[in-house]
Protein backbone atom coordinates (compact mmCIF):
# COMPACT_ATOMS: atom_id res chain seq x y z
CA UNK A 1 0.00 0.00 0.00
CA UNK A 2 1.21 3.46 -0.84
CA UNK A 3 -0.04 6.83 0.38
CA UNK A 4 -0.25 9.70 -2.04
CA UNK A 5 -2.06 13.00 -2.50
CA UNK A 6 -5.24 13.13 -4.56
CA UNK A 7 -5.34 14.69 -8.01
CA UNK A 8 -8.29 15.59 -10.20
CA UNK A 9 -7.77 12.22 -11.94
CA UNK A 10 -8.89 10.62 -8.66
CA UNK A 11 -12.25 12.41 -8.59
CA UNK A 12 -14.43 9.52 -9.77
CA UNK A 13 -12.90 6.75 -7.62
CA UNK A 14 -12.82 9.06 -4.60
CA UNK A 15 -16.47 10.04 -5.06
CA UNK A 16 -17.44 6.38 -5.47
CA UNK A 17 -15.50 5.26 -2.39
CA UNK A 18 -16.94 8.09 -0.28
CA UNK A 19 -20.48 7.27 -1.32
CA UNK A 20 -20.07 3.48 -0.99
CA UNK A 21 -18.42 3.74 2.41
CA UNK A 22 -20.98 6.21 3.78
CA UNK A 23 -23.86 4.07 2.51
CA UNK A 24 -22.40 0.84 3.88
CA UNK A 25 -22.28 2.38 7.35
CA UNK A 26 -25.21 4.77 7.45
CA UNK A 27 -27.72 4.40 4.58
CA UNK A 28 -30.18 2.52 6.82
CA UNK A 29 -30.56 5.64 8.99
CA UNK A 30 -32.05 7.91 6.32
CA UNK A 31 -34.99 8.24 4.00
CA UNK A 32 -34.14 7.73 0.34
CA UNK A 33 -34.72 11.43 -0.39
CA UNK A 34 -32.48 12.62 2.46
CA UNK A 35 -29.73 10.14 1.57
CA UNK A 36 -29.79 11.00 -2.13
CA UNK A 37 -29.69 14.76 -1.45
CA UNK A 38 -26.71 14.26 0.87
CA UNK A 39 -24.84 12.03 -1.57
CA UNK A 40 -25.22 14.57 -4.37
CA UNK A 41 -24.09 17.43 -2.12
CA UNK A 42 -21.07 15.62 -0.64
CA UNK A 43 -20.06 12.75 -2.95
CA UNK A 44 -20.99 13.80 -6.46
CA UNK A 45 -18.02 14.01 -8.81
CA UNK A 46 -18.56 17.77 -9.04
CA UNK A 47 -18.42 18.19 -5.25
CA UNK A 48 -15.40 15.93 -4.81
CA UNK A 49 -13.53 17.52 -7.71
CA UNK A 50 -14.16 20.97 -6.27
CA UNK A 51 -12.71 19.89 -2.92
CA UNK A 52 -9.62 18.30 -4.51
CA UNK A 53 -8.95 21.58 -6.32
CA UNK A 54 -9.51 23.70 -3.18
CA UNK A 55 -6.47 24.44 -0.97
CA UNK A 56 -8.70 24.29 2.12
CA UNK A 57 -8.81 20.47 1.75
CA UNK A 58 -6.02 17.91 1.80
CA UNK A 59 -6.83 14.39 0.63
CA UNK A 60 -4.42 11.51 1.22
CA UNK A 61 -5.18 8.28 -0.60
CA UNK A 62 -4.24 4.73 0.36
CA UNK A 63 -3.74 2.80 -2.87
CA UNK A 64 -2.93 -0.87 -3.45
CA UNK A 65 0.51 -0.79 -5.01
CA UNK A 66 -0.02 -3.84 -7.22
CA UNK A 67 -3.52 -3.18 -8.56
CA UNK A 68 -3.82 0.59 -8.20
CA UNK A 69 -7.15 0.11 -6.38
CA UNK A 70 -8.15 2.91 -4.03
CA UNK A 71 -8.33 1.30 -0.57
CA UNK A 72 -9.13 4.32 1.55
CA UNK A 73 -8.69 8.03 2.08
CA UNK A 74 -8.59 10.75 4.67
CA UNK A 75 -9.72 14.33 4.13
CA UNK A 76 -8.39 17.17 6.26
CA UNK A 77 -9.80 20.70 6.32
CA UNK A 78 -7.95 23.84 7.34
CA UNK A 79 -9.22 25.88 9.01
CA UNK A 80 -11.40 23.62 11.13
CA UNK A 81 -15.09 24.50 10.97
CA UNK A 82 -15.28 23.37 14.62
CA UNK A 83 -12.64 25.78 16.01
CA UNK A 84 -15.22 27.73 18.04
CA UNK A 85 -15.93 24.64 20.16
CA UNK A 86 -12.43 24.39 21.62
CA UNK A 87 -9.55 26.52 22.76
CA UNK A 88 -6.89 25.24 20.36
CA UNK A 89 -4.96 28.01 18.65
CA UNK A 90 -4.79 26.34 15.22
CA UNK A 91 -6.97 23.23 14.90
CA UNK A 92 -7.38 21.26 11.68
CA UNK A 93 -10.45 19.11 11.00
CA UNK A 94 -10.45 15.50 9.94
CA UNK A 95 -13.54 15.45 7.71
CA UNK A 96 -13.59 11.85 6.51
CA UNK A 97 -11.53 8.74 7.06
CA UNK A 98 -13.01 5.97 4.93
CA UNK A 99 -11.88 2.60 3.65
CA UNK A 100 -13.39 0.31 1.06
CA UNK A 101 -16.18 -1.58 2.83
CA UNK A 102 -14.48 -4.90 2.00
CA UNK A 103 -11.12 -3.65 3.33
CA UNK A 104 -12.20 -2.44 6.78
CA UNK A 105 -10.15 -3.88 9.63
CA UNK A 106 -6.94 -4.30 7.63
CA UNK A 107 -5.04 -1.39 9.19
CA UNK A 108 -5.69 1.08 6.38
CA UNK A 109 -7.49 3.50 8.69
CA UNK A 110 -4.61 3.33 11.18
CA UNK A 111 -2.06 4.18 8.48
CA UNK A 112 -4.20 7.13 7.33
CA UNK A 113 -4.68 8.32 10.92
CA UNK A 114 -0.94 8.13 11.60
CA UNK A 115 -0.31 10.17 8.44
CA UNK A 116 -2.96 12.73 9.49
CA UNK A 117 -1.44 13.25 12.93
CA UNK A 118 2.06 13.63 11.48
CA UNK A 119 0.81 15.99 8.75
CA UNK A 120 -1.07 18.19 11.22
CA UNK A 121 1.98 18.40 13.48
CA UNK A 122 4.32 19.31 10.62
CA UNK A 123 1.93 22.07 9.58
CA UNK A 124 1.95 23.56 13.08
CA UNK A 125 -1.58 22.62 14.12
CA UNK A 126 -2.10 22.14 17.83
CA UNK A 127 -5.23 19.97 17.53
CA UNK A 128 -7.20 17.72 15.21
CA UNK A 129 -10.98 17.93 15.49
CA UNK A 130 -13.53 15.52 14.07
CA UNK A 131 -17.23 14.81 14.23
CA UNK A 132 -18.48 11.28 14.93
CA UNK A 133 -22.06 10.03 15.10
CA UNK A 134 -23.11 9.53 18.71
CA UNK A 135 -24.07 5.89 18.03
CA UNK A 136 -20.93 4.95 16.07
CA UNK A 137 -19.22 3.25 18.99
CA UNK A 138 -16.64 1.47 16.83
CA UNK A 139 -15.37 4.74 15.38
CA UNK A 140 -15.37 6.33 18.82
CA UNK A 141 -13.18 3.48 20.15
CA UNK A 142 -10.84 3.85 17.15
CA UNK A 143 -10.41 7.58 17.79
CA UNK A 144 -10.02 7.09 21.56
CA UNK A 145 -7.05 4.76 20.90
CA UNK A 146 -5.30 7.77 19.37
CA UNK A 147 -6.12 10.01 22.33
CA UNK A 148 -9.14 11.83 20.90
CA UNK A 149 -11.62 12.96 23.55
CA UNK A 150 -15.12 14.41 23.34
CA UNK A 151 -15.21 18.19 23.71
CA UNK A 152 -18.75 19.05 22.57
CA UNK A 153 -22.13 17.81 21.41
CA UNK A 154 -22.90 19.00 17.88
CA UNK A 155 -25.27 18.13 15.04
CA UNK A 156 -24.81 16.81 11.51
CA UNK A 157 -27.37 17.38 8.78
CA UNK A 158 -28.29 14.71 6.22
CA UNK A 159 -31.09 16.14 4.10
CA UNK A 160 -33.85 17.09 6.52
CA UNK A 161 -32.58 14.77 9.27
CA UNK A 162 -30.44 16.14 12.10
CA UNK A 163 -28.08 13.63 13.73
CA UNK A 164 -26.61 13.94 17.22
CA UNK A 165 -22.82 13.92 16.91
CA UNK A 166 -19.87 14.17 19.24
CA UNK A 167 -17.01 16.55 18.50
CA UNK A 168 -13.73 14.83 19.34
CA UNK A 169 -10.37 16.54 19.60
CA UNK A 170 -6.78 15.37 19.80
CA UNK A 171 -4.34 17.92 21.21
CA UNK A 172 -0.96 17.77 19.50
CA UNK A 173 2.33 18.39 21.24
CA UNK A 174 4.24 21.09 19.44
CA UNK A 175 8.04 20.86 19.18
CA UNK A 176 9.90 23.33 21.40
Amino acid sequence: MILRPASLDDTKPLATLGSDSFCAAFAHLYSEADLNAFLVRVYSEAAVGQEIADDVYTHRLAVDEASGRLLGFVKLRNPSPYAEHGDARSPIALGQLYTQPDATGRGIGAVLMDWSIAHAGKRGHDAIQLSVWSENHGAQRFYARYGFAKIADITFQVGTQTDHEFLFELRLVQPQ
